[in-house]
């Protein structure tokens, strides 16, 4: 099970990023697929989260307005949309799998396998 992570970059803030999680060796429609994030020197925290079905989707309150996931099971990839970025998104963004029995959340003991991490800094 492997999960790759990538998309990350220096934005300015205001502008627009699209992180990119591909999976292999296992059928995404079995697992909730989740986005983390954690800025230095604070706890990881959620940001998105789709069910393998990609039926349902989950936002972290702050960021619901700003963020968008989504899924393309052909090519086996999880995204995460963002716009109008601020500093305070500057963090490294994680991809994360659960499988589906475990529900749809932010609970990080539920999630078994992680990707890298991809780098986001916001700044001018």
């Amino acid at each position: 099970v492997q999960l790759q992570a990538s998309g990350g970059g220096l934005v300015q803030p205001g502008g627009s990023l699209r992180l990119s999680c591909a999976v292999s060796g296992f059928t995404l429609d079995g697992y909730n697929i989740a986005w983390f994030r954690q800025a230095p020197g604070k706890e990881r925290e959620g940001v998105a989260c789709i069910t393998g079905t990609g039926a349902y989707r989950h936002y972290a309150d702050s960021l619901k307005s700003r963020v968008t996931i989504s899924r393309d099971a052909p090519k086996k990839t999880i995204y995460l949309q963002m716009n109008n970025l601020e500093p305070d998104d500057t963090a490294v963004y994680y991809c994360a799998a659960a499988p589906l029995s475990m529900g749809l959340g932010f609970d990080l003991r539920v999630y078994g396998y992680w990707g890298q991490g991809t780098q986001v800094t916001v700044s001018s």
